[in-house]
């Protein structure tokens, strides 16, 4: 059996999830998954911890969040592609302008603006869900809206599959199994406990109305997922569906500059190497040292094969502006090893008097 976990919560939930995401990936990977998605509750923080295990591993990395709009049923999201990725990003930036450090606030509103390239997966439903799943969710999010269907172990899993499948048939909705998993092994449930207590503020004692009735909320194998789930096996295909469909991976992204940083007609590594020379003629107005001038082709030559000359560019750019308000600004550091880095006015080292390396600064290596 192949199964994605698309509902994953790390440390990055804060006081939510008891494993780092490094783990849950090691583990998933392990036990035999064909991918995972890390959706911390409104976040993507934790992301980037995650994807150098999935790199090594050759593992399937998707990101994604968790949302709990104010209006509208908690869902999981994950974005198709790049651009969908922006979108969601901007979701969660809306919604944690609008509150303090550590919450947010997003509305249905704000999703269905921010929704174009977004898959929706509904959360295991409150009691409006039907009317919400009918009507506005997938007219929103049509052939991307899911129904998560998530059990732990409880008094009567397969009575509660049964009625999800119903709720999802009724409303037109494909049903997606999921873990809402909270950590990577069972034996982190008191882990868990313990933040829940934190959360709280009070004793573990004390949380027995919060706390989760087993450790079913763990990287279940993928014997027990099938088990589970054995009457509804199209719910664990469906994971395989969405991961299809998740493009976008974190690989993806690039520093994307803006355009304005060279003159039209100009590319960043032209326009660095014309302000480049117009500053070496005004530090040696005379001529030009033999040495400064390979010293300068051969860090030009770094620059370009790295593609930092974007960088280069908004330094010179910082200091000019500093500078013409006569704010006090300086190069320093490893900087002072570069020749360009002198030509541009970042630094007052003179590449002529002393035994530069500029290796140090940038290497290839």
């Amino acid at each position: 059996m192949r199964y994605v976990e698309l509902h994953c919560k790390s440390n990055f939930s804060f006081l939510e999830g008891a494993s780092h995401p490094d783990e849950l990936v090691e583990r998933a990977a392990k036990i035999g998954y064909a991918g995972l998605a890390l959706t911390d509750r409104e976040s993507l923080a934790g992301v980037v911890r995650g994807l150098t295990p999935a790199r090594e591993l050759g593992f399937t990395y998707l990101v994604g969040t968790e949302i709990h709009p104010l209006d509208a049923p908690p869902m999981v999201l994950w974005p198709t592609d790049r651009a969908a990725y922006g979108r969601l990003c901007r979701l969660i930036s809306r919604g944690r302008q609008r509150r303090e450090k550590g919450h947010s606030e997003l509305h249905w509103s704000d999703i269905v603006e921010l929704s174009e390239g977004l898959i929706a997966g509904l959360m295991p439903p409150a009691d409006d869900a039907r009317r919400f799943l009918g009507s506005e969710f997938c007219d929103v999010f049509d052939d991307r809206a899911y129904l998560l269907c998530e059990v732990h172990r409880g008094s009567d899993d397969d009575g509660e599959i049964q009625r999800m499948k119903r709720l999802a048939t009724d409303c037109g909705v494909p049903l997606v199994a999921a873990g809402g998993v909270h950590y990577h092994i069972a034996e982190r449930m008191l882990m868990h406990d313990c933040v829940t207590a934190i959360r709280r503020g009070t004793t573990i004692s004390d949380v027995e109305q919060q706390r989760f009735a087993n450790s079913q909320r763990h990287l279940r194998s993928l014997d027990e997922i099938a088990f589970l789930y054995r009457n509804v096996p199209d719910a664990i295909a469906r994971t395989l569906e969405i991961a299809a469909r998740c493009q976008f991976r974190l690989d993806d992204l690039r520093y994307e500059y803006p355009e304005e940083i060279a003159p039209p007609g100009m590319t960043p590594i032209e326009h660095l190497k014309r302000l480049t020379w117009q500053g070496a003629k005004q530090r040696w107005p005379a001529s030009v040292p033999t040495a400064v001038i390979e010293m300068i082709r051969h860090e030009m030559s770094i620059i370009e094969d790295m593609r930092y000359e974007a960088y280069f560019l908004t330094v010179w750019d910082i200091v000019r502006f500093a500078r013409e308000r006569q704010i006090l600004c300086q190069g320093r550091g490893s900087a002072a090893n570069s020749v360009v880095c002198y030509c541009l006015g970042i630094t007052e080292v003179d590449p002529s008097q002393t035994e530069l390396l500029f290796e140090r600064f940038i290497s290839r290596e």
